[in-house]
Parts: C-alpha cells; structure tokens; sequence
C-alpha cells in the first residue's frame, strides 16, 4: 500500500521538504519526492502545486521510487535528471582531459544531446557556458604553467591555446596581470591598501587598478604582503578613497547589492561557487552540498568549504551565507561572532 511506504533514512526530510517548498534545482539528482495521493514521484524543482506534507515520501533515486510502486511525473520527467548528471560528468571531463580546443558541437555529440540543449543544461548545471568554462580552465593551466616555464610560449602551448594570439586576448581578462607578470609571481603588479572602521571592525581593503583584491579583517600590511610577496604594496591615497567609502558602505549594509569592482581569480569550480554565493538572498544560507550542486560538481562538498576558505573579499562575496548540511555555521576566517552578525544583520 502506498499509504504504508516509509521514509528513506538517509533523506534529511526537513531540508528536502525546503527544496521542494523552494523548487531549488540545486537538489535535482539528489532524491525525488514521491505523493502518495497521486501516486506519482517529482523532481525537487518539479513546477506542479505542492502537495500536502503528510502525502510525501522521499526517496534517493528514481529505481527507488519505481520500486515502491509510484510513477515518474510527465511534467518534470524525474527519470532525465540521472541522465543529465551523467552527461555534465562526461563533458566535465572531456573538457578537463582535451589537449586542445572542443566545440560545442563535438562536446554535445559525445554526450548524446543536441548543442542547442546540451548548452542550456551545461549552463544551467555549471552555471557559466561550455566555452567560459573551457577558457577558465586553460587560464588556469597557463597559470600552472607560467609559473614554472622557462618560456612564456611554451607554457601558452602546454596550456592548450591555440597560440600566443589567443592566450594574450583571454589573459588579461582572467589573469588579471601580465602574462610575465605571473609568471615572476606577482612582480609588477601594484597594489594599493587602506583601513577603514566598519561595524565589524576594523577592515582592510587592498585593491590593483582593476578592482578589489582583498576585503579583510584584523589584518595589516605585514599580512597583505605576505600573501602578495611579489607585488609592489603602497599604502593608498586619494585614488583609493572614492573605492574604500563605497566599501565602507557596502560593508556596513550587507544586505543590500553593490557594484564595487572586484579583481579576484581561482579555479573554475571556486569562481563558480563564489558566483553561487553571490547568488544567495541576504539574509538566506545554502548548505555546501547545495552550493557544491549548484556549481556542477554534486560530490564535491568539502571542495565547496574549502572555495569559501579561499574567499579574498569577505562580504561583498558572501561567504557567510554557506552552511553545513546540519544547519551548524561551520567555519568563518573572521570568527563565528562575525558571521553570526553579519547573518543576524541580513536577517533584520
């Protein structure tokens, strides 16, 4: 009988029943809920009207559900989302293994989907395209590269550019120094730095021309330059008021967006958690399993924790937003008192 199914053990029911609520893709792959009323089993994001809670079970697969008897929605389609996540895996790793330059065409081919639809998936897993997604990783190989070449072309080859030409039309954009630059860690880059009092304390903010590359608290330049070692560190001037007032302002009223310009770089998965995060209402938290989903890895949850330690910009990406599956804070560079704040502020 349906009425008599019982809930799978492994299914965290009050954070299932939020997706649901929330019809949060994030979660899709993850379980299906089944009706019983209806006896039918939906994805999480499944757009038909809620059921009530008392007619819900949760189940890990699709097989599962199948198994106790329900049927796999015509709206939703729960049965696809394991073919989806197979699909990304593969492309994830034809584009992580190709020596050279994929088009969508071929990537979409070798995953079984149209290009059109292979597209709207990809994104909508990863949350960039097949083609930001492949530049992001060959600006992050010549990166790798760079560092330990002797030649700049030979690590631009190694990379998987198609030659010099391309590499030096993406670089700036991504590296956000010259390609000689990072290869000599850092030298040559300016980076100008000043504190200001905020209602968290006392922050630091560093920033090259292109935007800010630091947001910090209790630290100072003996720490700015330890992370920086190759940098040139001035201490800023009049250049950096305008910036730092707008940050101040940001800082103090995190709840509401900004448009500060920000220089920050790390790997294709990090800069994709960190776009989730930004992605976050104030005042709202994601677990790191669902930031790791929404990133397009689903398996890679400590992966995501360890994208929000590696935050440069503290609030203005808002790293406090992340969670742990149990609800518990988890880790704060600044302190748990900080981000309870900064949580409780959002809140209001």
């Amino acid at each position: 009988m349906l009425a008599e199914l019982q809930q799978h053990p492994s299914v965290d029911t009050d954070e299932a029943w939020r997706a649901v609520l929330a019809r949060d893709r994030a979660y899709d792959g993850r379980f299906v809920t089944g009706v019983l009323t209806t006896g039918i089993y939906c994805r999480p994001s499944c757009a038909a009207r809620h059921p009530k809670r008392d007619n819900v079970r949760f189940f890990t697969t699709p097989a599962e559900a199948l198994g106790a008897g329900l049927r796999p929605c015509l709206r939703c389609l729960p049965n696809d989302v394991t073919r989806e996540a197979e699909a990304m895996e593969k492309a994830l790793r034809m584009l992580d293994q190709a020596e050279g330059p994929l088009s969508l065409e071929q990537i979409a081919a070798g995953v079984g989907y149209s290009p059109f639809h292979f597209h709207r998936l990809f994104k909508r897993a990863v949350g960039v395209t097949p083609a930001a997604y492949a530049r992001a990783l060959r600006s992050r190989r010549a990166e790798t590269a760079l560092a330990g070449a002797r030649r700049i072309t030979d690590a631009i080859y190694d990379a998987g550019y198609s030659g010099p030409g391309r590499f030096y039309a993406e670089a700036p954009a991504r590296l956000g120094m010259r390609p000689s630059s990072w290869r000599d860690g850092g030298r040559g880059e300016t980076i100008r730095w000043a504190t200001a009092a905020t209602w968290l304390g006392t922050m630091l903010v560093a920033a090259t021309e292109r935007g800010i590359c630091r947001l910090s608290f209790d630290e100072d330049e003996a720490e700015l330059r330890h992370r920086f070692p190759h940098a040139r560190i001035e201490r800023g001037g009049a250049e950096l008021q305008d910036l730092l007032a707008r940050t101040v302002a940001a800082v103090n009223a995190p709840e509401r967006p900004h448009d500060l310009p920000l220089d920050v770089r790390g790997t294709a998965f990090q800069e994709a958690v960190w776009r989730e995060l930004a992605r976050i209402p104030p005042g709202e938290a994601l677990s790191y399993a669902a930031l790791a989903a929404r990133a397009g890895r689903p398996q890679a949850v400590r992966a995501a924790g360890t994208a929000c330690g590696a935050n440069q910009i503290a609030v203005l990406i808002p790293c406090h937003r992340a969670r742990r599956g149990d609800g518990s804070p988890g880790g704060y560079a600044y302190g748990l008192d900080r981000k309870a704040r900064l949580v409780d502020r959002e809140r209001g």
